[in-house]
């Protein structure tokens, strides 16, 4: 690879789009990777999301149009060539369908290979593509996007399935993990209290959209009222409290008159971290979280979390029962939440070291694309969801069916 085109997001303060660009940039240089960061244009500077629920509609066409229009330029210069990559930190980006509209009219010495990152699409039944019934349209985007790219980066075991199933046909890896910069998320809490030193909080990091079921969080909040008064439960939010489905949104506003639960939302970054670091668990009950980034941000700040047993939380946990329960059991997860309340896991840590690596995987492949390590392109792509990913003896290549 001569040189690395990026094409990131666009940030938010609510979202950890806001630190992507600088997680990447630190590796790049510690890579000695040569690069490029194509620059898109904001439609504003209030780094907020107003319609949609994961990025702004507006806001993400706008920015990664205008990010087009640089990358397009520099290619009618003859900037990029055959030896260079682009990567896409979003599978789906408007105005992308220039790429094979030019590359294919153009001599292959112009040819660059093009990566993208699958965050979730379509093959997640969840997604809000399915809540907003864009799914029609989406899909024929994802076959368009399969036919000419070199190659799809899936964040999980599971998500290889789905693409799989979905009849991908595109070079497909698995990075095991988003991309995440654990030590500028340290960076930005000055006193990490001791774990016995914080209060007996549990904090809730997930939008509250339906898809991350924040009723089942409230009714696990209403069973702890008789349990343990004294356990208070916050939602920490980047933004205003908003929701996909706005009874929800009204439940927690009651809920807060009655129980041991806040509401702390419009939060900067830093002071979402710094209400972590004062936090003895983060509790996720999501359905649609292919790795989810609050793990990785919690798992730093020394918290300890605990996920259902559902989707990719197997492989993120490395199949760890003892932070991982039953879903839709509450039982299960208030047997599991009071003992996590008590100590510190012996495991903490361990999840953010591993997603602090993600970014290299995703160099590992891109330098060298010939390697097996983290290709699922064969039949036998379910070969290492039993296997503890933490193990160093794990094999590096994949066993065909």
């Amino acid at each position: 690879m001569r040189k690395l085109f990026y094409m990131g997001l666009e940030p938010y303060e609510g979202r950890y789009t806001l630190q992507l660009q600088q997680w990447n940039e630190e590796v790049f240089k510690r890579r000695g990777i040569d690069y490029v960061v194509v620059p898109g244009e904001t439609l504003d500077s209030s780094k907020s999301i107003v319609t949609g629920q994961v990025l702004d509609a507006h806001g993400r066409s706008y920015f990664s149009m205008s990010q087009m229009m640089n990358l397009v330029k520099m290619m009618k210069a003859g900037e990029v060539t055959n030896e260079d990559v682009i990567l896409f930190e979003d599978m789906f980006q408007p105005g992308m369908e220039a790429l094979p509209y030019i590359i294919m009219q153009s001599p292959e010495e112009y040819w660059p290979r093009i990566y993208v990152r699958c965050l979730a699409q379509t093959i997640d039944p969840d997604d809000f593509v399915h809540v907003w019934g864009m799914a029609d349209w989406m899909q024929k985007y994802e076959k368009m996007v399969d036919r000419f790219v070199d190659g799809i980066l899936a964040s999980s075991e599971e998500m290889v399935a789905n693409l799989k199933i979905v009849g991908c046909t595109s070079q497909i890896y698995n990075i095991s993990g988003l991309a995440f910069g654990k030590r500028e998320v340290r960076s930005r809490v000055d006193n990490l209290p001791a774990f016995n030193d914080r209060p007996r909080r549990v904090a809730f990091a997930a939008r509250w959209d339906q898809e991350k079921q924040p009723g089942f969080f409230m009714d696990m909040v209403k069973q702890y009222k008789n349990i343990d008064p004294s356990v208070e439960f916050v939602v920490l939010s980047g933004g205003p409290l908003r929701s996909n489905n706005p009874k929800l949104v009204v439940d927690a506003l009651e809920l807060q008159k009655t129980h041991n639960f806040k509401i702390l939302d419009n939060l900067s970054k830093n002071e979402y971290y710094a209400h972590l670091a004062n936090s003895r668990v983060l509790f996720n009950c999501a359905l649609q979280d292919w790795v989810s980034n609050t793990v990785s941000e919690a798992d730093t700040l020394e918290c300890n979390v605990l996920f259902p047993a559902y989707r990719s939380f197997p492989e993120v946990f490395a199949n760890d029962p003892e932070r991982m329960y039953i879903p839709w059991s509450h039982t299960d997860a208030i047997n599991k939440l009071n003992i996590l309340l008590n100590s510190p896991h012996r495991n903490i840590g361990k999840i953010s070291d591993w997603t602090d690596k993600t970014i290299d995987r995703t160099l590992d492949i891109i330098i060298n694309p010939e390697s097996t390590e983290w290709d699922r392109s064969f039949g036998g792509y379910r070969h290492y969801v039993s296997q503890d990913k933490y193990d160093l003896q794990r094999p590096k290549t994949l066993i065909p069916l």
